[in-house]
């Protein structure tokens, strides 16, 4: 399996976009290993193009030292987000490179580039071409920052992206999961049914970037260059004649093995690079389409989209003050499961992250190992499990508390959900196993058993399914909170295997020790920018 987020871009510093990004496509990952499947889980940076070599400029660096300088930061902070990728490419790396000219070779050795000129009109932000007909229509402002486009008229080596039209339009109607959410699709159909024009794969306005092959006179455009990072990684393009550099090889056929993808994740502005050019230039190359391309929403403050000259941006020095109060794992459930996974834009709020943390971590999940540990720990020596199996040798049960049934419940509807990217419902179904617990403990009033010799089996019954029910809840919520779950096993064992045989019912052993623990502690609200609130 693979797992994918774009390269990110250099030309500034990253924000809670590609973390979020970042986290969402690292639940999935962590999910597919936690099934026993091998993962290969891709990220890195964009480096190449017009607005590093502006951005850099006006740094007064050079544009190698800001490409080095923030792609560094990017790994940084993906390292300290606890993001789990395989490999981190950078498209400035040589093989890189080498394998993008020989890719463009390919293409023109195939007729599906020429030499052309364009007149039209251009978006500086997203780098993206429109023709006179499309500009007119979206009023000659960018989509995206609202920003005047520029008029352009150059000469650029042109793919022949037009001629991919009838094929796309058939490989959307006929997978209909490939792009999500649904709503994305439908807008992808629509402009494809509108018309491709062919795009521009090179440039002549700047010097940062790849040269074109056989001709060093144009660049190849950023974008062309930024996709086929997702091949290059895998060494797809690379040949005796193309070794540049050693390649880590992860299976008896190196890398390549894990092409086609499993899934891109990204931000919607970039869904029509990966649902339409991209997989064009795949079909042209011959290669196969990754499984799935997922392009969620924005995240916005007060129904405003995120800017910094509206000041509020929520940047790094944001989110460390907030995963330092909250702890990393509690910010990243906030992320998680309030974040933009689907077809709106999610709205950020210190508010509702103190209420999230405070409501599914400190009050339920933490609260529920706090008491259920507290109360072994009381009534048996050294906190050993006690056991559920009464002396008859039958397992003691509750009415409407089918736990085995309650459990495999839960862990299905997680796992589904987690395929279907669906975050929320996926964290809900886990927290809804501990929801349960806790009127479980309400219902039977273990702490009322323990007065009475006579109720001892079921004493010991109640808590053992306590327990194990908490015990397969932090399995299925380890790829959301992998810290915590981590600090769980240290003080109650979790199990071994693979995710389905870790949440079978009876994997606690009675007579093992359980600790008392205190994982989520209440912490104390923090206004927007991550500061303490006054008064």
């Amino acid at each position: 399996r693979e797992s994918r987020t774009p390269v990110y871009y250099v030309n500034d510093k990253p924000h809670i976009g590609h973390v979020y990004t970042s986290t969402v496509a690292d639940v999935y990952a962590r999910f597919q290993r936690n099934m026993g499947k091998d993962v290969f889980f891709l990220t890195g940076t964009d480096e190449h193009g017009l607005k590093v070599e502006q951005s850099a400029e006006k740094r007064g660096v050079t544009t190698q030292q800001l490409a080095d300088e923030n792609s560094a930061l990017f790994r940084e902070v993906m390292e300290a987000m606890n993001i789990s990728f395989s490999s981190f490419i950078r498209t400035t790396d040589a093989s890189h490179k080498v394998q993008v000219q020989t890719l463009v070779e390919i293409l023109l050795q195939k007729d599906f580039i020429y030499l052309g000129k364009f007149e039209g009109w251009y978006d500086e932000g997203q780098e993206e071409y429109y023709t006179e007909t499309k500009a007119k229509e979206i009023g000659y402002k960018s989509p995206i920052s609202g920003k005047d486009l520029i008029r352009s008229s150059e000469e650029n080596y042109y793919f022949k992206l037009s001629a991919f039209q009838d094929q796309l339009l058939r490989f959307h109607e006929d997978n209909p999961t490939f792009l999500t959410p649904s709503s994305r699709r439908n807008e992808i159909i629509r402009r494809v049914e509108e018309g491709l024009n062919d795009v521009p794969v090179s440039r002549t306005n700047f010097t940062w970037g790849v040269p074109m092959p056989g001709d060093d006179t144009h660049v190849i455009y950023v974008w062309i260059d930024a996709l086929l990072n997702y091949i290059t990684a895998l060494n797809l393009a690379e040949g005796p004649e193309t070794n540049v550099g050693v390649s880590i090889c992860h299976s008896e056929e190196g890398l390549k093995g894990y092409w086609p993808a499993s899934l891109h994740v990204m931000a919607k502005e970039i869904s029509w690079f990966h649902a339409v050019i991209w997989p064009a230039l795949l079909l042209a190359l011959e290669l196969p389409l990754p499984e799935r391309v997922h392009a969620h929403g924005f995240w916005i403050r007060e129904g405003r989209k995120m800017s910094k000259s509206l000041g509020n941006f929520v940047d790094l020095e944001v989110m460390k003050r907030f995963s330092d109060h909250y702890g990393l794992d509690g910010f990243r459930y906030y992320l998680l499961t309030e974040g933009p996974v689907g077809s709106q834009d999610a709205n950020f709020s210190a508010s509702r992250v103190h209420e999230v943390y405070n409501t599914d971590l400190a009050n339920t999940l933490g609260n529920s190992l706090s008491r259920t540990t507290a109360m072994v720990n009381k009534y048996y020596s050294d906190g050993a499990i006690p056991s559920e199996i009464s002396t008859a040798g039958k397992r003691i049960t509750w009415e409407r508390f089918d736990w085995p049934e309650l459990t495999a419940g839960a862990a299905a509807d997680v796992m589904r959900h987690v395929e279907d990217l669906e975050l929320p419902k996926a964290t809900m179904a886990a927290i809804g196993i501990v929801a349960r617990v806790d009127l479980f403990i309400s219902e039977t009033e273990p702490f009322r058993m323990a007065k009475d010799d006579l109720k001892a089996e079921e004493l010991g019954a109640v808590l053992y399914q306590c327990l194990e029910a908490l015990r397969i809840a932090c399995v299925l919520l380890e790829p959301f909170i992998p810290e915590k779950i981590i600090e769980v096993g240290e003080s109650m064992d979790l199990g071994t295997g693979s995710l389905l045989e870790r949440v079978e019912w009876g994997g606690l052993k009675p007579g093992d020790k359980v600790k008392k623990m205190n994982i989520f502690p209440r912490v104390s609200p923090l206004n927007d920018q991550g500061l303490p609130l006054v008064g």
